[in-house]
């Protein structure tokens, strides 16, 4: 008796696989640049800030929303973005520098949470005015990523954050909002989180966030890579990461 004929496998499309390449690497690299991330200083007021004439992400969002663990989470860091034991506590402008070879090329700021009860209302409205201060005046700024909880959407707080930077984001400051926590979402409802938050953002970009499982962390990454490299290209950043590679390998 004769064996039935087995159908032969598809090939994986070359093109399709040249892609998921190119953009593993792409990845690979943006990851690599974030974990280079550094504590360079920290500022109680804007004044204190030093003019570090570098490209500048500023990292904001409600002390609940999940923004410590997105930034060691991006970075591959435990402790890079220090979470307080009581949300809202810390209210420092913290910076760290970002760039191989030990020659920073972009900042990352971390700006305190705001909204938590438990902080008095002087301290709140201090923090507003500083965070308004530096959102609209930082020379520097590129970006702005927003933390957000989807459970809760974007909040009376954050909608006032975005007025602020509205002038800013027309004249071509970058601006992304991320949905944390998106592991305690089912489908369906990430789905809806997207549009809702997208139609809430007015012009800025959307994305699903886990530090868990990971989600959006790739995409995020390479995001913050062109925001801060705006004149360089995919294989640009491809061949700084290959020539770190190779500087840092024992001979």
């Amino acid at each position: 008796m004769t064996a039935p004929s087995r159908k032969p496998a598809t090939p994986y499309p070359r093109k399709t696989a040249v892609a998921d390449s190119a953009a593993a690497e792409r990845f690979r690299a943006a990851r690599g640049w974030l974990h280079t991330a550094h504590f360079l200083t920290s500022a109680p007021q804007l004044e204190h800030l030093p003019p570090v004439g570098l490209p500048e992400i500023a990292f904001v969002g409600r002390s609940n929303a999940g923004k410590s663990t997105a930034i060691n989470t991006l970075t591959q860091q435990t402790r890079l973005a220090y979470a307080s034991k009581t949300p809202g506590r810390t209210q420092h402008i913290n910076l760290f520098g970002v760039g191989r070879q030990k020659t920073d090329d972009a900042v990352l700021a971390d700006l305190p949470g705001y909204g938590y009860a438990a902080v008095p209302r002087e301290a709140k409205l201090r923090w507003q005015r500083v965070m308004g201060n530096y959102l609209m005046t930082r020379e520097s700024l590129r970006g702005v990523v927003l933390m957000c909880d989807p459970r809760h959407g974007l909040t009376e707080l954050d909608d006032i954050l975005l007025e602020v930077i509205r002038p800013r984001v027309e004249q071509g400051l970058k601006f992304l909002v991320l949905l944390t926590k998106a592991d305690k979402l089912s489908r369906a409802e990430g789905a809806k989180a997207l549009s809702i938050a997208r139609l809430q953002a007015g012009g800025g970009e959307v994305k699903l966030f886990s530090a868990l499982k990971q989600q959006g962390v790739d995409e995020t990454a390479e995001l913050l890579w062109h925001w801060t490299h705006p004149q360089k290209t995919d294989e640009d950043a491809s061949a700084e990461s290959t020539e770190g590679k190779e500087r840092d390998s024992p001979p």
